[in-house]
């Protein structure tokens, strides 16, 4: 068991940091302020620095939720177990699928569930005279209750100290804040590093085994007039950097920032990971040691009561755990999708949401437009136009992509380091439990709100993302009080074998699921998504159209040949893969539509023509993402329904269909991948060729229906699959067609100003 935990541990580290990442990342990532070479390296000194001191946090896992004394040896490294098992699952289950969750509120959940199990199990069975009542007496009901009202605390108190911070700040500094005097730029760089500096001593070195008491005592018994002497200092100090050596002072904020969470992470929440098999090693030398078990007794009389001494953690452990967290922090793909779900949430711009609204979403929406149009209708205009005229954004230059832009500017990350680290400071110094997840997620929320990144166009989806999230959290802690109590059961009853049963599933799982993520971001790096049009010219907006209608065409023929293959030989798999791909061509062709707004507005004067040509191209791109959408769900739903096969006949002409738009979309896409446009001519003339094609195969089974034909249901199916085969042609000679006239259009005057010169 000691040894399953300790691999055990080293998971749970890794599933663990691909999670928290987003604690300390997400402000950096999504301002661009340093380069991500640079960000990991700070984050790494923080993680390692935060591992050293962060021993006196294992007690939690030994005697912050369960009275240690009240259980034997045995049922104690039951409960550690079921613990380590349930927490790699769950964690594991949450990266997979992108949302962030609390690994404290994991930890102390599963910690609850089984060693609540294991109490009822051993009420249940001994003939002691206790009932379920006396449940108190194994459980630390105190801690449990703070517990879960500091979750509840935490959520409310960071959204809205968050959005009331970034909303002032965004006041004083507006989004231009380059232009304001530099007195400005040190004075708010003096509270957030003061702030951020606090943060670091009181909850990193407060803890590290290394420190002296006299200097722990100094630090905690003087926070007035150490927070106001390092204001002034720092604020001089800012003012120095900024006038003297240049330097963008809200940068070296963010850095400051970074390092400082990474550092509460780790030492907060190492104890998340390898609290239980610290747990679990320091009761298996109790138990082996003479000197604490001086009776020998076996594992099931032997009480864990020296569990509840004050017991350090070895270093040698701490430097391990702290290595793996930084390795975890560098190569985890998981890590990154985590992150991505926090920026996009509270990205300034436009994106393609990820989250559906809701009936929630939106009536929470409802009632706050109407409570904010309440607010301002008390308001002087005076104070209205001011307010407007301080959160009105610098145009972006033309000539910058847009996925070269920032999610959010440096004030904002500014303030969402400041909030968290002072928000996490003040409720360790109250000695209140908290979640670093809950916490900089919330603040991240609140400041994107009241920076108005939260828009009628996107609030419904961003308040849809955050209640998904949040509702994910206590999900999180349901099913981890759960699972971890079945696990407990198991193990309890099952023994060794269920102990051997449970490790092989745990690993047949996170196998299963590292080489689903694996093989979803190999088929995301081979599959060229649509790009959205930038190009302000009407010659720029073709050569970008070209890598576009190059990507659908070749993903069509693929979707074309796989409903075609399926039917042949009814594949209900085949065909419901097929029906995914044809889905998300639809919807990435759909978020080009929902961009147009965005292109014209960034199109030079002269070129306002090149919006018919973009629209036109779309249109056409729509109607053959449509056309097969509608061959993918007719050919699935044949087969799904088990409707007979189609006949060998019927077969055999599809597929010398599906032969003739295979050397179609090639040729195609040859012709765009080289942007050799004139060849675009040579297929233009095939024209004709393909559609009496199809039309011969539909007279045909005309024919067929007369004579020998006797299932309805293949006739309907076979007629709806040619007929949209036709529409299908028609597309994409359509959207040839306006290309190349488009091309030519554009290449003649160039040639006629060459004559001209001659």
């Amino acid at each position: 068991m000691l040894v399953a935990l300790a691999v055990l541990a080293i998971a749970d580290l890794v599933v663990g940091v691909s999670n928290d990442a987003v604690n300390f990342l997400n402000s950096a990532i999504g301002s661009k302020a340093v380069s991500f070479k640079t960000l990991m390296i700070v984050a790494s000194i923080g993680i390692a620095f935060g591992a050293m001191s962060s021993s006196g946090m294992m007690e939690i896992a030994r005697k912050g939720i369960f009275v240690p004394g009240e259980f034997m040896f045995d049922e104690i490294m039951i409960i550690f177990m079921a613990v380590m098992i349930t927490d790699i699952l769950l964690l594991d289950f949450f990266n997979t699928l992108g949302l962030p969750t609390s690994t404290t509120v994991s930890i102390v959940f599963e910690l609850l569930g089984a060693s609540v199990c294991i109490a009822i199990l051993k009420i249940t069975s001994e003939n002691n005279g206790q009932t379920i009542l006396n449940l108190g007496n194994y459980i630390n009901n105190e801690k449990a209750i703070e517990i879960i009202l500091g979750i509840l605390l935490s959520v409310v108190v960071a959204f809205s100290i968050g959005a009331i911070i970034q909303f002032i700040s965004r006041l004083l500094l507006s989004f231009n804040f380059a232009d304001k005097p530099k007195l400005y730029g040190a004075i708010f760089s003096g509270f957030a590093t003061t702030s951020i500096l606090y943060f670091i001593l009181i909850k990193g070195i407060k803890n590290a085994a290394f420190m002296s008491d006299e200097i722990k005592t100094l630090i905690t018994t003087n926070n007035i007039a150490l927070l106001s002497i390092s204001f002034v200092v720092l604020t001089l100090i800012s003012l120095a950097t900024i006038t003297f050596f240049k330097i963008n002072i809200y940068k070296i904020i963010i850095v400051i920032g970074t390092f400082a969470l990474a550092v509460a992470f780790a030492g907060n929440d190492l104890v998340n990971f390898i609290g239980p098999t610290t747990g679990a090693y320091q009761a298996f030398l109790d138990f082996s040691n003479p000197e604490v078990n001086t009776l020998g007794l076996s594992a099931s009389e032997f009480s864990m009561e020296s569990l509840g001494n004050k017991i350090y953690t070895p270093t040698y452990i701490l430097l391990a755990a702290g290595l793996i967290m930084v390795l975890t922090l560098w190569f985890s793909s998981k890590a990154k999708a985590v992150v991505k779900t926090s920026v996009d949430l509270s990205r300034q711009d436009d994106i393609n949401e990820r989250f559906q609204p809701n009936f929630l979403s939106r009536n929470i929406v409802r009632l706050s437009i109407a409570a904010s149009n309440s607010f301002n209708n008390l308001l002087p205009s005076s104070t209205k136009v001011y307010i407007d005229k301080q959160f009105r954004h610098t145009r972006i230059p033309a000539l910058v992509k847009t996925k070269d832009l920032p999610a959010f500017d440096l004030i904002r990350a500014s303030v969402n380091l400041m909030v968290a680290s002072v928000l996490i400071s003040i409720a360790t110094s109250m000695k209140l439990p908290l979640s670093t997840t809950y916490v900089t997620f919330m603040v991240a929320m609140g400041t994107s709100l009241a920076d108005r990144a939260w828009g009628s166009e996107s609030a419904v989806y961003r308040v849809a993302g955050v209640l998904n999230v949040i509702g994910g959290w206590f999900f999180t802690a349901l099913s981890a009080f759960v699972a971890s109590a079945i696990m407990a059961f198991i193990l309890y009853y099952g023994g060794a074998y269920a102990l051997v049963a449970l490790l092989v599933f745990t690993v047949i799982v996170l196998i299963k699921n590292y080489l689903n993520h694996r093989k979803q971001s190999i088929e995301l790096k081979e599959e060229d998504k649509l790009q959205k049009a930038e190009s302000s010219s009407t010659q720029g907006v073709i050569i970008e159209s070209a890598e576009n209608i190059a990507n659908v065409v070749k993903r069509g023929n693929k979707i074309y040949t796989g409903a075609v293959n399926g039917l042949a030989t009814h594949n209900l798999k085949s065909l419901k893969k097929n029906k995914k791909q044809v889905e998300k061509l639809s919807n990435e062709i759909d978020d080009l539509k929902d961009n147009i707004y965005y292109f014209i507005k960034n199109l030079e004067d002269p070129s306002v023509n090149a919006s018919n040509f973009y629209i036109s191209i779309l249109g056409d791109l729509q109607d053959m993402a449509q056309s097969l959408n509608y061959i993918s769900n007719a050919s699935y739903k044949h087969v799904n329904n088990n409707h007979k096969k189609l006949k060998f006949s019927q077969i055999k002409e599809l597929k010398e269909i599906d032969a003739v738009l295979q050397q179609l979309f090639d040729d195609t896409k040859r012709a765009f991948d080289s942007q050799s446009f004139e060849e675009i001519g040579n297929v233009l003339g095939e024209k004709s060729t393909f559609f009496n094609l199809v039309t011969e195969k539909i007279q045909k089974q005309v024919e067929r229906t007369r004579s020998e034909e006797s299932s309805p249901k293949n006739t309907t199916l076979y007629f709806s699959l040619l007929l949209e085969t036709k529409d299908l042609l028609k597309a994409t000679m359509s959207l040839l067609e306006e290309y190349y006239n488009a091309h030519d259009a554009s290449v003649k005057p160039a040639k006629i100003n060459d004559v001209e010169e001659e």
